[in-house]
């Protein structure tokens, strides 16, 4: 029976590894100019958002590990992506955490060094991050935001939207999914038609004024690229920031930490 459920749970983080990335807003509305300006869009060489991001210091801004995709630069200091009002910053050195494998196992979190360091402004604040492991309260409400799809078939946005969402227990998180790694909060999508799909990962689960998590994943259509966005029977998938405190603080601090296996928790 062991063989079986230990089976059953590797196929799940397979398949979450090969057919869960996240995310779009569903369901949101267009962010005021002078709230969230924490947001940060991460970009390619083209200049093409990519990622969404969040500003945590003047030296860096977090993301999803998942997001490694040739990021270049970080747009700062406008809501509006085709605004020539913003500020852009080229990304000196990316920090993915050395445990991550692939979403479905967990560590789903990296740092961007910023090549020039940011100053708070009218139009670019940084963002709390929690002081110690935590757990949310289920059906407390949280945002999220992001610059992505606002349907399945539909395109990206310019400008920043934002939705409410409900916290999910992690019970009926782990039920529905078939198995989850234990560093990830859920929020939103099961049971509503709010939250994320495709197109805005690493943007930030904001809950009281405090970034708790990132977002990782969420459902793929069968057979497609595309997220679920109609709206899917698991719930939306963060990484648990308060669960990489440790390795969060070393980055910050100036320390290059290659290595960090020991503490890799097996998903098993």
């Amino acid at each position: 029976m062991f063989a079986l459920q230990q089976f059953a749970v590797i196929h799940a983080l397979t398949f979450l590894g090969q057919n869960a990335l996240g995310s779009e807003i569903i369901n949101g509305k267009i962010a005021p100019d002078n709230k969230m300006l924490y947001m940060a869009s991460v970009q390619d060489y083209r200049g093409y958002h990519i990622c969404g991001g969040f500003l945590v210091s003047e030296n860096f801004v977090m993301t999803a590990a998942h997001c490694d995709l040739y990021p270049t630069y970080v747009v700062l200091g406008n809501h509006h992506l085709r605004s020539a009002d913003k500020l852009v910053i080229r990304i000196a050195e990316k920090y993915k955490h050395p445990c991550y494998r692939n979403v479905g196992r967990g560590y789903d979190i990296m740092l961007l060094k910023l090549s020039t360091p940011v100053r708070p402004s009218k139009t670019i604040k940084f963002i709390r991050l929690p002081f110690r492991e935590m757990t949310l309260n289920e059906i407390e409400k949280c945002r999220v935001a992001g610059w992505g799809k606002i349907n399945t078939y539909g395109r990206s946005v310019d400008d920043l939207r934002v939705v409410r969402v409900s916290v999910i227990s992690p019970q009926v998180c782990r039920e529905r999914w078939g198995g989850l790694p234990p560093n990830i909060i859920c929020a939103g999508g099961y049971n509503t038609t709010k939250g994320f799909c495709q197109g805005d990962s690493g943007g930030p689960l904001v809950c009281k004024g405090m970034a708790v998590g990132i977002v990782s994943f969420n459902k793929r259509l069968p057979g497609t690229e595309l997220g679920n966005c109609n709206y899917p029977d698991v719930p939306n998938v963060y990484t648990d920031i308060s669960k990489h405190l440790h390795w969060i603080r070393r980055i910050l601090q100036g320390e290059k930490v290659k290595s960090y296996t020991k503490l890799c928790v097996s998903t098993l």
